[in-house]
């Protein structure tokens, strides 16, 4: 058993299905099928039992995924400390991100940084914020970027005050915006929970929603061709643009501002490469907030 079967495992409990699997890993399914019998040849075990809704792993199966998910991230430490021994940043940086951050944000980051460090590869993965929590507390990555306010029990670091505004195509009263049509979308529960909590301290009824979508990009879209006004955060908004914009202020006149933060383990400070990327991060003359 080798790495190439730790990737195999973990990757299988993860995805529940061969074909997802072996497309997933590029190799082909019969390999891998192959592959999974001579491992449990080898051991002597049944890892998984098959059937047309996938597959589910037995008891010595998870056993062996956990072995699998503890070797792999022995031997990527192993790999970063003998990268870490010379004076040269270098290596493989992995990063969990939100979504919205790394389609707006991240790419000009990543640019600059490797500007300065060109022998710097990076793993990118990116999702909801909960998701990305769940990646640092794992392991799975050295650096969250995670927008909204979560309990996290190491470092985090801010990056940017973001503010929230009421977006339509034409200029609309604010106060009269519990009659207008409003297009909802599908967010995280940090932000539902700020825009929620806003509404509910200006309005004392509730919002008229004529549309639901499932992503801000597609919310805006509408908004744009003028089917509704939207409730949205300023990374998704371009100057240039011809949109009303009102920024969302409590009663007393204070901004509603939403924090995006680096989360990460103290411990990965250690990392040569990380530890540039922070300071990297650091230095920047704050043009996000």
């Amino acid at each position: 058993m080798d790495d190439r079967d730790w990737v195999i495992l973990t990757t299988l409990y993860d995805e529940k299905n061969i074909t997802k699997t072996a497309e997933k890993i590029r190799i082909s399914q019969p390999a891998l099928t192959y592959r999974l019998q001579q491992l449990e040849q080898e051991f002597g075990i049944t890892i998984v039992y098959r059937s047309r809704r996938g597959v589910t792993f037995t008891p010595q199966g998870e056993h062996l995924v956990k072995y699998a998910r503890d070797m792999t991230l022995h031997l990527r430490k192993t790999k970063e400390a003998l990268q870490n021994m010379g004076d040269k940043v270098q290596g493989t940086l992995r990063l969990g991100v939100s979504s919205i951050f790394a389609r707006y944000k991240l790419p000009s980051i990543l640019k600059d940084f490797h500007r300065q460090y060109p022998d710097v590869e990076f793993n990118v993965t990116s999702g909801w914020s909960e998701e990305v929590i769940n990646s640092v507390y794992k392991q799975k990555v050295h650096l969250g970027i995670i927008r909204g306010d979560y309990n996290w029990p190491d470092q985090r670091k801010l990056l940017m005050d973001e503010e929230i505004f009421i977006v339509s195509k034409h200029e609309i009263d604010i106060e009269d915006l519990p009659n207008l049509s409003r297009i909802y979308y599908n967010t995280d529960t940090s932000l539902k929970k700020l825009i929620d909590n806003w509404w509910h301290e200006r309005y004392s009824d509730p919002p008229l929603i004529s549309m639901e979508v499932d992503k801000m990009e597609t919310c805006k879209e509408m908004v744009i061709n003028g089917l509704g006004y939207a409730i949205l955060p300023s990374i998704l908004l371009d100057p240039n643009e011809d949109l009303y914009v009102t920024r969302c202020t409590t009663k007393d006149g204070v901004p509603v501002v939403r924090r995006t933060w680096m989360i990460f383990r103290n411990e990965s400070l250690e990392i040569s490469v990380f530890k540039a990327f922070v300071n990297f991060l650091e230095e920047r003359e704050h043009p996000y907030r």
